[in-house]
């Protein structure tokens, strides 16, 4: 095995990162735009400062400044945003998920 490949390797990541940008710049870039049409579409509702006092909403926004605060750990930082870190079951256990917990929005 080369140097190049073992140090690949040592950074769980087989591809070099030109690579990994020529392969997903496309498809993220589509995402992100998703997002900011999202965002836009909140801008325009009616009450959308009522909107920006959800739970979601501020859980959604903690996650994207957490995408930029966090380079080393974006996914894991992301996650626990959305996550409830609580030990025992809540009165809502069993209902539908909403995928934020109330208390992560901050």
């Amino acid at each position: 095995m080369s140097g190049k490949q073992t140090e690949t390797a040592e950074t769980g990541c087989p591809l070099k990162g030109r690579e990994v940008l020529d392969l997903y710049f496309l498809e993220n870039r589509a995402r992100l735009l998703e997002i900011a049409s999202f965002l836009d579409r909140i801008g325009r509702c009616e009450e959308p400062e009522a909107i920006r006092d959800n739970y979601l909403y501020r859980s959604f926004i903690k996650a994207m400044g957490a995408v930029l605060e966090h380079p080393a750990g974006r996914t894991e930082a992301v996650q626990l945003i959305f996550s409830d870190l609580t030990e025992l079951p809540s009165e809502s256990a069993g209902a539908p998920a909403a995928g934020a917990w109330k208390g992560g929005g901050g």
